[in-house]
């Protein structure tokens, strides 16, 4: 957890030492200083998130140091409490108008400077995200990298940027298909109407077309009051329907007659809902083998397949893994309040040597873990805890293995291994995915040594 820094003015040894030992009690890191001029000087020197300011002070008061304050830029600028022990209506009023969060008088209770001090934080804290929010928002989704996969993405981004023709984004679990779409979606001219996504894996079959279309009250015994399907809500924007591979041949054929008609019918309706939505659709499948398979529709794929993507797996942009091991580790650092950390060059070849089969997903996740479990600043190769000789049974040497079996052993398991990744280790789908049957793959998972505990 995050320890919130306090800064103390006053010129009173004796306000300055009792203000110390009850806000360190309290938990909070304490700095305390006479005058006003050191206070400016702490205040640009170290990230302070709340100054408790005392009026009146030798040499530069305390409304001038205030109004200095309220000049830094929003991230360094701490909130102020201004003290007093003779103020007036006027004073408070000046103190207020020039930014102070709060205004106090002396004598202080206990009470009364941990409960100032404790919203200060609190509203702190909200104005920065409120900050961050709107920097999101202007910003968009960032595409990182310098290769020349990701360099031909934005390129491709950049040509059909104002247009609206339905896009599918290919790609494995984990690449960053998702950032691909709302990167769509940014550019577009929909940018300032709603993104909405479903995860077409994820939902139950019985209750796609309820989360799709929306329903009415009473179509069903769940159906306790009318709900807006993600078609509905995503009018004047773009729906973003995530692994649509996965998506049931019932449920594809109502998606090709909305695609086809921009109108539909919720369940247990009887009225028809135009609408004007743009579809972006993503899948880690080949949807062209699925077609063959009899389990995609032929009409929804040319449908959807107007305008596609490939966003290739990490494996095949290493050059960008140092900009994105460094984008995740700064993410993290200001999320957890930690501090700044650096990689050396031993610790990025670990990174560059691994074959990362859970792409963009998996690193993010291991900087996450990185940054919680090591407090030093220096990241070296011994921090990273991957195994750069972990490679796919594909990529290994031929005399890795010593016979036909165990290639053919090691292949499936990796291959069922990543169908149930892809699945969230849902047994009955991957064995629908794999053209077995759930007690059949059971049996198989046993043979290779294959537990439910690895997926998590």
């Amino acid at each position: 957890m995050k320890q919130y820094r306090v800064l103390v003015v006053d010129d009173e040894p004796g306000i300055r030492n009792s203000l110390s030992g009850v806000l360190e009690d309290e938990g909070y890191a304490v700095t305390a200083v006479e005058t006003a001029e050191r206070s400016l000087e702490e205040v640009h020197k170290h990230p302070y998130d709340v100054v408790l300011m005392d009026i009146w002070l030798p040499g530069v008061d305390g409304l001038e140091a205030l109004q200095r304050i309220q000049e830094m830029p929003f991230d360094d600028r701490p909130m102020v409490i201004m003290i007093s022990g003779h103020g007036t209506i006027e004073t408070a009023v000046r103190a207020t108008k020039l930014g102070a969060f709060d205004f106090i008088e002396k004598p202080l209770t206990i009470q009364k400077i941990t409960v100032v001090v404790k919203n200060a934080i609190q509203q702190r804290r909200l104005e920065m995200e409120v900050q961050r929010l709107k920097e999101d928002h202007g910003a968009g989704p960032v595409l990182i990298g310098e290769s020349v996969p990701v360099k031909a993405l934005r390129q491709q981004l950049k040509l059909m940027a104002s247009t609206n023709g339905r896009v599918l984004i290919y790609g494995e679990s984990g690449t960053g298909k998702e950032l691909v779409a709302r990167s769509i979606h940014a550019l577009s001219p929909r940018a300032a109407e709603a993104f909405i996504e479903v995860n077409c894996a994820a939902i139950p079959e019985d209750l796609i077309e309820s989360e799709l279309f929306g329903h009415r009250q009473g179509s069903f015994p769940a159906a306790q009051r009318d709900k807006a399907g993600k078609f509905e809500k995503a009018h004047g924007g773009t729906l973003f329907l995530d692994e649509v591979g996965d998506m049931s041949l019932k449920t594809q054929s109502k998606v090709l007659r909305v695609l086809e008609e921009q109108r539909f019918e919720p369940v247990g309706a009887s009225e028809f809902i135009c609408i004007d939505t743009r579809v972006i659709a993503a899948t880690n499948k080949n949807l062209e083998v699925e077609i063959e398979r009899g389990n995609f529709r032929e009409d929804l794929f040319y449908r959807l397949n107007v305008i596609p993507f490939h966003v290739p797996p990490l494996r095949e942009r290493a050059e960008d893994i140092p900009l994105l091991a460094n984008h995740f580790v700064r993410e993290f650092t200001t999320a957890y309040g930690r501090k700044r950390k650096e990689l050396t060059a031993e610790a990025y070849q670990v990174l560059q040597d691994y074959h990362w089969p859970g792409n963009v997903r998996e690193l993010r996740n291991l900087m996450e873990r990185i940054v919680i479990m090591n407090p030093q600043a220096r990241i070296d190769a011994r921090h990273i805890p991957l195994n750069p000789s972990k490679r796919s049974v594909f990529e290994r040497p031929i005399d890795y293995f010593s016979s036909l079996q165990e290639v053919r052993e090691a292949a499936e398991r990796e291959f069922i291994l990543k169908k149930l990744e892809e699945l969230g280790w849902n047994i009955s789908r991957t064995a629908e995915a794999l053209g077995m049957e759930r007690s059949n793959l059971y049996r198989k998972m046993k043979a290779l040594g294959i537990t439910p505990k690895e997926g998590v």
